[in-house]
């Protein structure tokens, strides 16, 4: 790899003009997690667990940009840095079965909530019929799998829930010391009135556990961060393209001025990471105060396939029509953001997988073609959800947060952090391992997020998944 390869990096403001994985990253996580998860919790437990939005999304933050600043160095995604620790892909192997399943229910669950507050919006349109539509718009605009087009498409969907959220959550934002004491990280009771409906326990873990889960994405959404910034071009990764592993022989012989334009694209890299992280902290917040400001004082939890039309109802109520179609306009593209960035995310995370793992595959179909093949996969898989698991839209969030969101994040802190500081320094030249050496500040937020994720997985999960 020589300096014509690596484009000189932007600096001052010209930074921002590359803004872009950002906001992909942000419009896919920012969907049931916020519009659903956020404000029932509000709703049920009050502002004083908003501790658990913040701390959820920045310590996911650490992850999606380790994982991403190791892109830049070496020009290669997430999965493939896992496809080079430990023996025979096992790592990866262990992967690809968790996450087929979790890909399953996880894009099935945000397409059926789709397709309720779609309904909402239009009753003319039955839900089913607008998950279809939800569905057919999200691989149309995945199918390409040009990053442009995403690019677009997700930062028009951020403007929109940003404007709808913002409109509702400042008529009810609490005050200072009511904000302080929702940092304290205490963990209230469920109120008698809330613990009396039949689907809300008494155990408040049961409501956090999948705000955690699926406050700034899962397992899945750090992976797919990397894609958008191989979309994007950054450092290394510039005319990479998806489906290829780093050229490691062109990386052994990196030179020092090479070393330090990517360095420069590390620098835009936090720029653009940390503006996804501001986003997801706010629009999150702005969802789950929205819930504990105006449905808590009503004791009333969205459940079941009327949660679009209770949050409507409720936010019309008191702000008239305009409060009510702006908040459900945001929740409805919130959804359809986040539909669209699992299925442009998955297939290429599996199709990933699927190359390492079984290379024979790879010599048959083209990376695009088994990208295409688990798109349409999904696709029909979504169909199949929809129309013969009769689950309400929330019971198939809270399990898919569950699972998708928390079941594999403390090993993947654990994975990015040997990516980031033992593999990839042998695949540079020395000279140039030493100018790109991460911080130590990355294995500071890598070893906190293994354990505060390693606690919730070992020490509150088996309640919630029994029913304790």
């Amino acid at each position: 790899m020589d300096e014509m390869v690596i484009k000189k990096p932007p600096v001052g403001l010209a930074v921002l003009a590359m803004v872009g994985p950002s906001f992909v990253w942000a419009a896919e996580y920012i969907g049931s997690g916020e519009v659903i998860l956020a404000t029932r919790t509000g709703a049920i437990l009050g502002t004083s667990v908003l501790w658990a939005i913040v701390l959820g999304i920045f310590l996911k933050f650490w992850i999606g940009l380790s994982g991403a600043r190791y892109t830049v160095c070496t020009g290669e995604g997430m999965i493939d840095m896992f496809g080079r620790i430990g023996p025979n892909n096992l790592v990866v192997w262990v992967i690809v079965v968790i996450q087929f399943v979790c890909a399953i229910f996880s894009i099935g669950a945000v397409a059926t909530a789709a397709g309720v507050f779609v309904n909402s919006m239009v009753p003319a349109i039955d839900p089913k019929l607008g998950v279809c539509i939800v569905s057919l718009f999200a691989v149309g605009v995945a199918w390409s799998g040009t990053f442009d087009i995403l690019k677009i498409v997700m930062s028009v969907f951020v403007l929109v829930i940003v404007l709808g959220v913002f409109y509702v959550a400042c008529y009810v934002f609490p005050s200072i010391g009511e904000l302080v004491r929702s940092f304290s990280f205490s963990v209230p009771e469920v109120p008698k009135w809330a613990s009396s409906m039949e689907k809300v326990s008494d155990n408040p873990w049961k409501e956090i556990l999948p705000l955690l889960g699926w406050g700034a994405g899962g397992f899945a959404s750090q992976v797919w961060y990397t894609y958008w910034v191989l979309g994007a071009g950054y450092g290394a990764a510039a005319g990479r393209g998806y489906g290829r592993p780093a050229d490691v022989s062109a990386l052994k012989s990196m030179s020092v001025a090479a070393a330090e334009k990517i360095k420069g694209w590390c620098r835009v890299l936090y720029v653009d990471s940390s503006l996804a992280v501001v986003i997801g902290i706010t629009v999150t917040g702005a969802f789950f105060i929205a819930g504990a400001g105006v449905l808590g004082p009503q004791q009333l939890v969205p459940e079941g396939n009327d949660v679009a039309f209770t949050l409507s109802k409720v936010f019309s109520d008191k702000w008239g029509p305009v409060g009510g179609f702006l908040f459900i306009l945001a929740g409805t593209v919130a959804l359809i953001s986040t539909n669209t960035g699992q299925l442009a995310g998955w297939p290429r995370l599996l199709a990933d997988s699927f190359r390492i793992c079984i290379p024979g595959v790879a010599k048959k179909l083209s990376w695009k073609m088994q990208f295409r093949f688990f798109l349409i996969f999904f696709l029909c898989a979504n169909m199949v959800i929809v129309f013969y698991f009769e689950e309400s839209p929330v019971v198939l969030v809270k399990i898919s947060a569950i699972f998708e969101g928390l079941l594999l994040t403390p090993l993947q802190a654990l994975l990015v952090a040997i990516g980031l500081f033992l593999i990839m320094p042998k695949m540079l030249s020395k000279e140039a391992a030493g100018v790109l050496k991460p911080s130590r500040i990355f294995a500071v937020g890598l070893i906190i997020a293994f354990l505060v994720f390693g606690y919730f997985c070992v020490v509150q999960m088996p309640s919630v998944l029994l029913g304790k």
